[in-house]
């Protein structure tokens, strides 16, 4: 009723406010400008950029691609590192008399004594050094191609 009182006592040239021309109105397909507030519909392709279909695009788009960033990480850096460590704990704690190793320092040696944290190695003939198991990083190079062959002159 009142709608009615006010589109009578409204000039017949201006057009009432729900009625605005289809020129002024945006194609539906066309992007929103920036300042009316009106946001995509989540389905919509270019919501979250490329995996918006994926993750929903909007607000939730942000923790789960930073979820996904932590997975990544894990699987390539962190986990291959744990599995290397416990390789090389393995391999020290298994090294026995007679075999030959290098040192972090670049010392190589032929173990001749073993005690839980030292490790003796003999670098010459009578000399000796102990060292920390922890120190032993590998197998000398050319350790696993000796032979007890003698040197020919």
């Amino acid at each position: 009723m009142i709608s009615t009182l006010l589109l009578q006592a409204a000039p017949p040239s201006a057009a009432p406010p729900s009625a605005a021309p289809p020129s002024a109105a945006p194609p539906p397909s066309a992007p929103a400008p920036s300042g009316s507030g009106a946001t995509q519909a989540p389905g919509s392709p270019s919501a979250g950029g490329p995996f918006g279909a994926l993750c929903g695009g909007g607000q939730g788009s942000f923790p789960l691609m930073m979820i996904m960033m932590i997975a990544v990480f894990y699987f390539i850096l962190i986990r291959p590192q744990q599995k290397k460590q416990k390789e090389q704990d393995a391999w020290i704690k298994s090294l026995k008399k007679g075999d030959e190793v290098v040192t972090s320092g670049g010392v190589i040696g032929r173990i001749s004594g073993l005690t839980d944290n030292t490790v003796t190695l003999e670098v010459q003939e009578k000399v000796r050094i102990k060292v920390l198991r922890s120190s032993v990083s590998g197998k000398a190079p050319g350790a696993a191609t000796t032979t007890t062959e003698p040197e020919k002159k």
